[in-house]
């Protein structure tokens, strides 16, 4: 579900005009992400850690309402929830589009994500089904302790989706890190909002 936002009565509603007219209304920042809580918590439920903190990520990407925005012919849309449209690899080294349903409940999103793993490893190509609008892309990058990171966008296209990257879990006496890379559109949100994000990702990746 998803309602219109009154751009007549929104606080940032010059914000929105200003960057919208722009080619590139992206922007990006990357930050650390302390995950040595979270790493065990995960082991310690038997749930993929990927999967772990992908179901984190939708929960505060919920908790935020500017990153439930979504511009969709010219006007803003608050929706009710946001899922996942995460890069999955194949066998072959290719990787497929899924499309991630959030839960709550993380055993009931844990079924989810493996359903549609399981589905991407049957098909080929990148766009193997219908996408709804209120989604995030997700992308993990395992390989790589990245310090930045850009992404492939056609100027053209209508694109307002927050874009979320992991790299590398890096291990240092003890304590695991992640690169996190967050690039979302800034008609809709500001630097504040991202620091918003970030915050609440950590505190639920400390969460005992």
């Amino acid at each position: 579900m998803k309602q219109k936002l009154n751009l007549d009565t929104w606080n940032r509603k010059e914000h929105f005009l200003f960057f919208k007219q722009m080619q590139e209304p992206f922007f990006g920042v990357t930050t650390t992400i302390d995950c040595t809580k979270a790493y065990s918590k995960s082991r310690e439920l038997g749930i993929s850690f990927f999967l772990f903190y992908l179901h984190k990520t939708l929960q505060a990407i919920n908790e935020i309402e500017c990153f439930r925005y979504r511009i969709i012919e010219e006007e803003i849309y608050i929706f009710d929830r946001i899922d996942a449209s995460a890069t999955i690899m194949r066998e072959d080294k290719t990787f497929g589009f899924s499309y991630i349903a959030f839960d709550e409940n993380l055993k009931t999103f844990e079924t989810i994500c493996k359903t549609e793993i399981d589905r991407i490893q049957t098909t080929t190509g990148l766009f193997t089904r219908e996408y709804p609008e209120n989604l995030i892309h997700f992308s993990a990058l395992p390989w790589v302790n990245f310090t930045s990171l850009s992404h492939a966008r056609s100027f053209t296209w209508p694109d307002s989706c927050p874009k979320i990257s992991f790299g590398k879990m890096m291990d240092e006496n003890g304590k695991k890190t992640m690169a996190m890379s967050i690039h979302v559109h800034h008609g809709l949100m500001d630097g504040y909002h991202v620091g918003l994000f970030v915050n609440a990702f950590q505190d639920l990746m400390n969460q005992d």
